[in-house]
């Protein structure tokens, strides 16, 4: 019919039927034209003959003149309906195109040029070539053989539309579909339409229900469904995890709940219902405590939420889930032993650990925390954090906790005495609620041990220097005391020069007190202890301390019963006793006061601890002196024992009144301690060790306390020393004594000097600090060719400085310098009869 066939179509059957039309009646006009060329038979038909040769020629005109304004109506016609045909399909929104059978484009719309390509290509050949991935495209090439053989179809497409020559553009989809022109063969009508939207909800949805699906699979309860008969319809991965069956079996239908809930079956309940006691959990929705096991005999304990469903015909089905109890206990055993385990290490912890809320209030605590701050734990709860430092700390902590200064800050607790770092650490709990938790370690020990070595290395750079100089002066001191002395020998009491004599040496023994202090106070002073009384000690002092304390000021000693030895040097003791006095006397001068010293012996099971000093267990003899002063303010008494450290005036005072005290005691073996409060006094503790006597020792006492030796005697010294002061003085006394001595001015000489073993050398006595050649270094090569050659040691240094250079000290004997004439001769004497000289 009309109706169904193409407009161009219908236009050309009508253009047809005009054309046979015309030529019908043109053929007509000429048949005429031909009837009217035979001869006439009479004039009347001559001149009817005439007249039809004049009008056939102008009928032939007026004939073509209609037609061809027929036919131009026609074309109009036609043209008309074209446009109006290609109007329509320009009008189509989706990209439209009719393609013949060799691929070539018969008619295109605008929405194909606008949104595929305007080169003229055909669309199956624009799809493909954009498509996005090889099996795209072989869909697309499928397509158009379907076609080619007659069939529609259609396909969903990726491209990519747009980007230009360097790729890129906009990811599409479409829904390319063929088909076929019954009229004409091979013709194909290629329509696209834009379905992007669509198969972005679709893919949308397909992550949507296959997370959900995931969900379902992999949920850390388990899912079944089972029908009226106890078969499986549905179950998920987890569950089948638990039973040790693969999901497939469980749905299979070879398996029923029974099978895995034995004990419901034996019971007699419904194939569906998973509960022995099933009598007691009648109704649609029941719940309750079962044991699964799965084929190979791999089981849980169980509970199970199960819903009845019913469905057509009579049928039911069940929702059903289980939780696996097996697990979950084993997990809250888990958890339980974990808070067990953290509460343990929580209370037994050696740091102190305190949970602190948004206010920076206590809310729990440990032991270790409560015992830092000297309180009880459950006193702790509530009190804020800030309180229970000093005031001048408590600024600090607040930055400390709200996160404004790093972590550890340093602080003391309210009594101040003990140290203790604070880290604190910001906790955001899940009810949103602010806190913290806070970690105090006590520190004091360690700030102690830094103190102590801070004041070490004071006191070790200090003593370096002191040394040095108490070297040079205790030559310079040796020669001056060792020359009076000989100048003594001429003249005696009575003799005019001998007053001025006494005052020269009286004077060079102060300044070697003065260099012993140097020495004491860097703990390089070389001590002779001796075991002694206390009580002798302070016995032998009292007449000195009342006349340096003055009168103002009340003395009091108080001698503690039976006391233990000590072992010390007695010089060095009265030192420490005199120096503690006269700053005691400093400490009351304008207002006067007591002075009292008392005495006693000390047991102390447990150490002591105060301010940087600790004071062991064991027997002691403690010395209190205390004075009712004016006091030492808290912040300097960290610093007394400090060479050159003093709070009096300028000139009043060097410094090194308490460091030389703190420097005997410890080089002594003892401790110091001090107490103090402003405006109340101070008092000092001495701590002395108590001796044992052994009984090598008694002997030794017993030979010292015969009546003085003769300190004359014989034999060969090499005197070696580099002072030429000291050599000449001793050398000049021991030839007074009777000795022979041979001087040496440096190692060399002394080396050059003993090549000649025949000479006899009985003793060696030699300087230890010389250039080139020191002492330690003589006595080792000397003893190569003469191995018992006996040695005394004289130098201004200490005797441990140089015998840690020995190899093999025996026989080495040590005489600190200065010395007088009797100290040298009698030294000298002592070694020469030692046994096995």
């Amino acid at each position: 019919m009309a109706g169904d066939r193409p407009v161009h179509e219908v236009v050309k059957a009508t253009v047809m039927r005009w054309c046979r039309s015309t030529f019908d009646f043109v053929a007509a006009a000429a048949r005429a034209a031909a009837v009217a060329s035979v001869p006439a038979a009479s004039p009347a038909h001559a001149a009817t003959q005439a007249t039809s040769s004049i009008v056939v020629p102008w009928v032939l005109v007026v004939t073509l003149a209609v037609v061809v304004s027929i036919l131009a109506v026609g074309l109009m016609r036609s043209r008309r309906a074209l446009g109006l045909f290609q109007d329509s399909f320009d009008s189509i929104p989706h990209p439209r195109q009719v393609v013949d059978a060799d691929g070539t484009p018969l008619r295109t719309n605008r929405a194909f040029r606008d949104h595929l390509t305007d080169d003229g290509s055909a669309m199956p050949d624009v799809v493909e070539r954009r498509a996005n991935g090889r099996e795209a495209g072989e869909e697309v090439r499928r397509l158009a053989e379907r076609a080619a053989a007659g069939g529609s179809g259609h396909a969903e497409v990726p491209l990519t539309r747009g980007g230009g020559a360097r790729g890129g553009g906009e990811r599409i989809w479409l829904d390319v579909r063929a088909q076929p022109m019954r009229e004409r063969a091979g013709v194909v009508l290629w329509s696209a339409e834009d379905i992007t939207a669509r198969r972005q909800i679709q893919d949308v949805l397909e992550d949507e229900q296959a997370r959900f699906i995931d969900l379902l699979e992999h949920a850390p309860i388990g899912f079944y469904s089972v029908d009226q008969d106890g078969c499986f319809l549905f179950a998920n991965s987890t569950l089948a995890g638990w039973l040790g069956v693969a999901t497939e079996r469980l749905t299979s239908g070879k398996l029923r709940l029974h099978d895995i809930v034995e004990a419901a079956g034996e019971a007699g309940a419904p194939a569906f219902c998973p509960f022995p006691d099933w009598r007691a959990r009648e109704g649609q929705t029941a719940h309750g405590e079962v044991e699964m096991h799965g084929p190979s005999g791999h089981g849980f304990e169980a509970h199970v939420t199960q819903e009845v469903v019913p469905g057509e015909g009579g049928a039911i089905s069940t929702r059903s889930v289980v939780r696996n109890l097996t697990q979950e206990r084993a997990i809250a055993e888990a958890l339980e032993r974990s808070e067990r385990r953290f509460r343990r290490f929580f209370e037994k912890a050696p740091v102190g650990i305190a949970l602190v809320d948004g206010e920076g209030c206590v809310s729990e605590c440990n032991a270790a925390f409560a015992r830092t701050l000297q309180q009880a734990p459950h006193a702790l709860v509530g009190q804020r954090l800030t309180d229970l430092v000093r005031e001048q700390d408590r600024d600090n902590v607040a930055a400390t906790l709200s996160g404004e200064v790093e972590s550890p800050a340093e602080v003391r607790v309210t009594d101040g005495g003990i140290v203790c770092a604070l880290f604190a650490t910001a906790l955001d709990e899940s009810d949103g609620q602010k806190g913290g938790v806070v970690h105090l370690i006590d520190t004091t020990e360690q700030k102690n041990l830094e103190e102590q070595f801070a004041q070490s290395q004071k006191m070790q750079a200090v003593g370096q220097l002191a040394g040095g100089i108490a070297h040079d002066f205790n030559n310079l001191l040796t020669a001056m005391i060792g020359f009076c002395d000989l100048l003594l020998l001429r003249h005696r009491p009575g003799d005019q020069s001998f007053a001025d004599l006494m005052q020269v040496k009286q004077n060079a023994n102060r300044a070697a007190n003065l260099v012993r202090q140097l020495l004491a106070f860097s703990r390089q002073q070389t001590l002779r202890p001796t075991v002694l009384s206390v009580t002798d000690v302070l016995a032998e002092l009292m007449h000195l301390l009342r006349r340096l304390i003055g009168e103002n000021i009340e003395l009091e000693i108080s001698h503690g019963r039976d006391l233990h030895p000590v072992k010390v040097d007695q010089g060095q003791l009265e030192q420490v006793i005199i120096n503690l006095a006269v700053n005691a006397r400093d400490a009351m001068i304008e207002t006067g006061g007591r002075l009292a010293i008392q005495t006693r012996n000390s047991v102390l099971e447990k150490p002591i601890k105060r301010e940087g000093e600790t004071v062991p267990p064991g027997d002691y003899v403690l010395i209190e002196i205390a004075d009712s002063g004016c006091g030492i303010p808290r912040e300097n008494l960290d610093r007394i024992f400090e060479p050159f450290f003093s709070t009096k005036e300028l000139g009043a005072g060097t410094g090194l009144g308490l460091s030389t005290v703190y420097g005997i005691v410890k080089q002594t073996g003892g401790f110091i301690l001090v107490d103090s409060a402003v405006g109340e006094g101070t008092t000092f503790q001495i701590f002395l060790p108590r001796h044992r006597e052994s009984h090598s020792e008694a002997a030794a006492r017993d030979v010292e306390s015969q009546q003085a030796r003769d300190l004359t005697g014989m034999g060969t010294l090499l005197l070696v020393e580099d002072e030429d002061a000291v050599r000449s003085f001793s050398a000049r006394a021991l030839r007074k004594k009777g000795y022979t001595v041979l001087e040496a001015g440096s190692g060399e000489q002394a080396l050059e000097m003993l090549k000649d073993e025949s000479d006899p050398v009985d003793l060696l006595i030699t300087d230890v600090v010389m250039p080139q050649v020191d002492g330690p270094t003589l006595v080792k090569r000397v003893r190569e060719s003469r191995p018992s050659l006996k040695v005394i040691f004289i130098s201004g240094y200490t005797e441990g400085s140089f015998r840690k250079h020995l190899d093999d000290d025996s026989g080495v004997h040590f005489l600190a310098k200065p010395f007088s004439l009797k100290q040298l001769a009698g030294t000298v004497k002592e070694v020469l009869h030692e046994p096995g000289a």
